[in-house]
């Protein structure tokens, strides 16, 4: 008797949990260097916006890079700090640009952005 009750009750329950059968891709937002918080930051101009070929002119070869779909993650680093660039293609397509930058000493600890590419372009 208490298991026909159980099923009585939980099969409401599970039939809320099927789908409709239509699935839809999740919606990515690619940030543009436009939208970027950073891009109104002074001292930042070298860097934001930039493809990376434009960054290893600036920079020189990256410490690192990281292929993260859909971005694309470099990493610079000086004697100074760490600079992990993020570039993402725009959203009207053509080749990914920076829209992000951290910046952090060896040990982890936060840096100035600004201070770290300016570091990073006097080596």
């Amino acid at each position: 008797m208490i298991r026909k009750f159980i099923i009585l009750f939980t099969l409401p329950a599970l039939a809320a949990c099927v789908s409709s059968g239509t699935v839809s891709a999740p919606s990515h937002h690619l940030p543009s260097a436009e939208q970027s918080p950073l891009s109104n930051i002074q001292g930042l101009e070298p860097v934001m916006g930039k493809t990376a070929s434009q960054l290893e002119r600036l920079f020189g070869k990256p410490y690192a890079d990281v292929a993260e779909p859909p971005a694309r993650k470099l990493q610079y680093s000086s004697g100074a700090c760490v600079l992990d660039a993020y570039l993402y293609p725009p959203r009207e397509g053509g080749e990914q640009r920076v829209t992000h930058v951290d910046a952090r000493r060896k040990d982890g600890t936060a840096v100035d952005r600004v201070a770290c590419v300016n570091s990073l372009r006097r080596r």
